[in-house]
């Protein structure tokens, strides 16, 4: 390297030093000392005491743990999906040929600014078994409403919907794609004799792929990491049927005796998880996403 070019690297290094030192002490230190606490029995306070494997293994007898691993995968199967038809169709409204449209599109985006902490008190309310409004519409149809967060049965479907209140932040993202699609290839498939459904799933589905691929692997991520719903609505309840993974791992953190050492052996094997349902999306993929126009 010349003089000048050494002189270049360290100012480029002083000033990114700031991104750097957060990086290292907010992420990957943090990191490293979960990975050695998982290995210990540590109730946050003391010198924490080396145990080997046996927070892992400890979770292969943990009922707890598998019920909050089924309920964490009932909810993001559940979630993803649903997730990506909602935004899909909110960016399809957004897209209309209208004069008021972007008063539509801030309407639509403004719940998603909302903390999710907000969003669960209003959802709180409006599922409420006997003064909800919700409840309310299906008793006016005809239908018997449940009790959308005191039912096992109804409690995680309850917490997907409110999942659905902050689809315009991605449904932006969707629509951002939408107006990527050259118009020339909808004008091609009318001329071939292609209607309305056939242009969506011949045209605008397939050019959609690369956006539906990074709202699933951020979905999967989110909903690995449910926690806050449940712990303001339903405490992990009923019959621990909200009681997810991450919420267990809080309990055991922080309510159960301070089990450090077990809650952070549960937050490495999450990472590790997340990590390898990530990569098996990543690698089906090649099959489906499509990154060209050919």
């Amino acid at each position: 390297m010349t003089r000048t070019e050494r002189k270049n690297l360290w100012l480029g290094l002083l000033f990114i030093s700031p991104w750097i030192i957060g990086f290292l002490a907010f992420l990957v230190y943090p990191i490293w000392y979960t990975v050695e606490l998982s290995f210990t029995r540590y109730g946050g306070f003391g010198v924490p005491e080396w145990i080997g494997l046996d927070n892992y293994t400890r979770m292969l007898d943990d009922r707890l743990f598998w019920i909050s691993v089924w309920n964490t995968v009932y909810y993001t199967g559940l979630a993803v999906p649903i997730g990506v038809v909602v935004a899909m169709v909110l960016a399809l409204a957004m897209n209309q040929p209208l004069p008021e449209i972007p008063i539509y599109r801030a309407i639509l985006f403004l719940p998603s600014v909302l903390p999710l902490f907000a969003v669960s008190f209003i959802f709180l309310t409006l599922l409420d078994p006997n003064d909800g409004i919700v409840n309310e519409l299906l008793r006016r149809i005809g239908f018997s409403p449940p009790n959308w967060f005191g039912d096992p049965d109804y409690a995680k479907i309850g917490i997907v919907a409110i999942a659905q209140f902050g689809a315009g932040q991605i449904a932006l993202v969707f629509l951002a794609g939408l107006k990527g699609i050259p118009q020339h290839l909808y004008e091609a498939a009318m001329l071939d004799g292609a209607g309305p459904i056939r242009r969506f799933f011949s045209v605008t589905l397939p050019l959609l792929t690369p956006i539906i691929l990074y709202d699933i692997i951020l979905g999967i991520s989110l909903g690995m990491q449910v926690f806050t719903q449940s712990y303001i609505i339903t405490q992990g309840g009923p019959a621990q049927s909200t009681t997810f993974y991450v919420y267990y791992l809080y309990d055991n953190a922080f309510t159960y005796g301070g089990q450090m050492g077990y809650a952070s052996a549960m937050a490495v094997v999450l990472f590790l998880f997340t990590f390898i349902i990530a990569g098996l999306v990543f690698v089906t993929s090649k099959r489906w996403v499509h990154y060209d126009l050919s």
